[in-house]
């Protein structure tokens, strides 16, 4: 039986390599078929954040990336709510679910394996 993995970005998306490598780890995971969820937290969250420019600092898009994580089987797909609010992200690039700091403990305890970007 798969291990279960949970990959917590907490990287903005153009802050270093952490964002673009957390979203690597979920694809690959997943087109292993391993059971990947993927929680946005912190400055994690800036990644689902709609209408960004990456172009403005000279860095690749991610977005196409985020969009593809339900095709390679990443479904599970979680998001701070305190992060959200605390950097005014009201509208999300993707589907998440949007955990309180509970809720948040309870999903890192259902994981077999927790990695942290």
């Amino acid at each position: 039986m798969s291990q279960s993995l949970l990959i917590i970005s907490r990287q903005a998306p153009w802050s270093g390599p952490g964002a673009r490598e957390a979203l690597d780890i979920a694809l690959a995971g997943g087109a292993f078929d391993l059971p990947v969820g993927m929680l946005f937290l912190d400055d994690g969250v800036l990644q689902l954040a709609v209408g960004q420019a990456p172009q403005a600092v000279q860095q690749k898009d991610l977005t196409a990336n985020l969009q593809a994580l339900p095709m390679f089987g990443v479904e599970s797909l979680y998001a701070c709510a305190h992060s959200l609010a605390l950097r005014r992200v009201s509208e999300t690039s993707l589907d998440v679910e949007r955990l309180d700091s509970d809720a948040l403990r309870a999903l890192i305890d259902r994981y077999d394996q927790v990695i942290t970007l």
